[in-house]
């Protein structure tokens, strides 16, 4: 099971979320302030991070700001219902999804699984293709423009892999939703916006004029032409 560094305040929430994925089988630290998360970090090499938002000092948004400064370890943020604001620049800041406080465990565990599945991608398709100037390495699961390596987050490539698996289609936002974060429900289109603006930083030469990830107005996004 997933080594798991939980960075959360509120000592009831950290000692219950990590009790119980103890209980299922994870290694997890926890740590109670953004500052003693990070300190973590390197000995610990955690394999996925739940981050609180609210928390004393450096706050989550500093904490998931910081870690996208070295690592793409894919990040699940913990927020309090109506933090919209906080959530929304959470997802710029780089966090893969968002779990609303209080969550039961199997919640918790559940978005960890679809998380992870983000970093594998089935065969069956030509292990690297090229599109323009990007390769995108679907074995590897890595992204090169102009030869140079593109550190891309876990929703950020799991977004950019099925995009440009069809070129030109159209996917609406629940579809995205559905595939990439595995929501079926009804979800938060914020994080395809958000995960889509991250993604056309780093791949586009002009973000605000994109290439490769363009929007349909009305409809959602879609991959090209080029």
């Amino acid at each position: 099971m997933p080594r798991v560094l939980l960075i959360e305040d509120d000592p009831s929430i950290r000692e219950g979320v990590a009790l119980g994925l103890r209980r299922r089988g994870h290694d997890v630290r926890a740590a109670e302030t953004g500052e003693a998360g990070l300190a973590q970090l390197a000995g610990f090499r955690p394999e996925l991070v739940l981050l609180d938002l609210m928390l004393p000092g450096i706050n989550g948004v500093q904490v998931c700001t910081r870690i996208r400064e070295t690592s793409q370890v894919p990040i699940i943020m913990l927020t309090a219902r109506g933090d919209d604001f906080d959530i929304v620049v959470g997802l710029e800041a780089g966090a893969d999804d968002y779990i609303v406080k209080p969550a039961r465990t199997e919640v918790i565990e559940a978005r960890i699984r679809a998380v992870l599945r983000r970093l594998t991608e089935p065969a069956g398709r030509p292990d690297i293709e090229h599109h323009g100037e990007l390769a995108v390495d679907r074995a590897g699961l890595t992204v090169s423009k102009k030869g140079e390596r593109v550190a891309l987050a876990p929703s950020e490539i799991k977004l950019l892999l099925h995009l440009s698996t069809s070129p030109e289609q159209v996917f609406s936002r629940q579809q995205l939703l559905e595939y990439v974060w595995e929501h079926s429900y009804h979800a938060d289109a914020r994080l395809v916006d958000a995960c889509v603006r991250r993604l056309r930083n780093k791949i586009e030469d002009v973000p605000g004029s994109p290439r490769y990830i363009q929007t349909v107005r009305g409809f959602g996004y879609r991959f090209g032409p080029l």
